[in-house]
């Protein structure tokens, strides 16, 4: 079997190759050292609610890299040996990681081992050419227990409170005690699959690659990723707020498949949200634009 290599000419006229073989034999040897925790990372996906969008992350990462490769075809790889040493870093994270039976250290130390391959086998250019989908790579990877715990809990008192309110604002007589909301014809817990951080987690991605492929500038990339944290929230509470309405007419709706039901179409309104309010912020820039010229 031959190798077939992308060939880029210097001025000298010195022909330089990247090999293709030599990539595929790198993450074939990625694949194995990491084949138990890709195991165990995919059967997450499948398994957790919160982590179901883990199955895109690397799906969109590299059509992404794929649509980079014209320009790969007009640069010039220069390995350096730093990604050998990414790399070895990674290593010594994953071992570390497996004596302390520490997930996020030994999943994250993958998308370090790539990071590392890509620096060795192409240089600092080719890591900066991919760097964005690199970086998504992170998001395949579920945030750790203990972030995760600190984070739900505060989002699970927002929904109550603005559910709460937005309850008695339709005149249903509603009392709070924590993340728990008694009404006349039931009573709703506000537990942690409740809380938002799922679509919390989806949307920020989702604001990443819609910003990358919609938006050129980077100030508004990031006023797109920050935006998420309020739409999420507020999406949340008004799921709460409509489940606590309706089960008011047929407690039964407020369980079961009707209610998963709901969180698909309001993480669908939060990214309708999120594409009007980046449609604002075009607006209002070309009003700014036509009023200074």
């Amino acid at each position: 079997m031959t190798s077939v290599p992308t060939e880029t000419q210097t001025a000298s006229g010195t022909r330089i190759s990247f090999s293709w073989i030599t990539l595929a034999w790198v993450s074939a040897l990625l694949a194995v050292c990491y084949a138990p925790i890709l195991v165990a990372l995919v059967r997450q996906w499948a398994d957790d609610p919160d982590m179901g969008h883990g199955f895109f992350v690397p799906a969109i990462a590299a059509a992404i890299a794929w649509q980079k490769r014209d320009q790969l075809a007009g640069m010039i790889p220069k390995p350096n040996w730093w990604g050998l040493g990414i790399m070895l870093w990674a290593g010594f994270q994953l071992y570390m990681a497996t004596l302390g039976a520490e997930l996020f250290l030994a999943r994250t130390s993958l998308v370090i081992s790539i990071i590392g391959a890509v620096v060795l086998l192409g240089g600092t250019a080719y890591a900066r050419l991919f760097g964005f989908p690199l970086f998504l790579l992170f998001f395949m990877v579920p945030i750790p227990a203990i972030i995760y715990n600190q984070i739900t809990f505060p989002l699970q008192l927002i929904a109550s409170r603005a559910a709460e309110s937005t309850i008695d604002l339709l005149q249903i007589p509603v009392i709070r005690e924590g993340n728990i909301l008694i009404l006349p014809q039931a009573t709703l817990n506000v537990v942690e699959a409740c809380s938002g951080i799922r679509s919390l987690l989806t949307l920020t991605f989702m604001a990443l690659v819609y910003g990358y492929v919609f938006e050129k500038r980077t100030w508004v990339r990031i006023v797109l990723f920050f935006s998420t944290i309020p739409i999420a929230i507020a999406a949340n509470a008004g799921r709460v707020a409509f489940t606590g309405v309706i089960s008011q007419f047929k407690p039964e709706l407020a369980e079961g498949w009707f209610h998963e039901a709901q969180g698909l179409v309001i993480f669908m309104i939060a990214l309708a949200i999120l594409v009007a309010f980046h449609q604002l912020i075009i607006r209002i820039c070309g009003l700014f634009a036509r009023k200074h010229t």
